[in-house]
């Protein structure tokens, strides 16, 4: 699982095949939870879907141009389009759901 440093990293990342991007903060509780959950999705879906995560204290503006106001925020994208959010902690299997409604 990739962390992205840069609103350029973002941009580009998100434009090529089904990408989880999982915004947080390292303040946050559920964020923290979620993370090892992220991290065995990250290998099971390898070559299928990239995870990638976005601190929302680091990279503000694009926690703003997403509008994130509440985290955990896990958006899915497809080939550069948002297709699906949802917030909050999310059990793996949903997230399983999330991704594979997206390949």
């Amino acid at each position: 699982m990739k962390m992205i440093t840069s609103v350029e990293e973002f941009e580009s990342v998100i434009q090529t095949g089904t990408v989880l991007v999982d915004f947080f903060a390292t303040w946050c509780g559920p964020c923290k939870m979620l993370s090892p959950v992220l991290e065995e999705l990250s290998e099971e879906m390898n070559g299928k879907a990239t995870i990638v995560k976005v601190d929302v204290d680091e990279l503000g503006d694009i926690a703003a141009k997403y509008r994130i106001m509440s985290i955990p925020a896990l958006f899915v994208f497809k080939d550069g389009e948002l297709k699906e959010k949802v917030v909050g902690f999310q059990p793996k299997p949903a997230l399983t759901k999330l991704i594979e409604r997206n390949l």
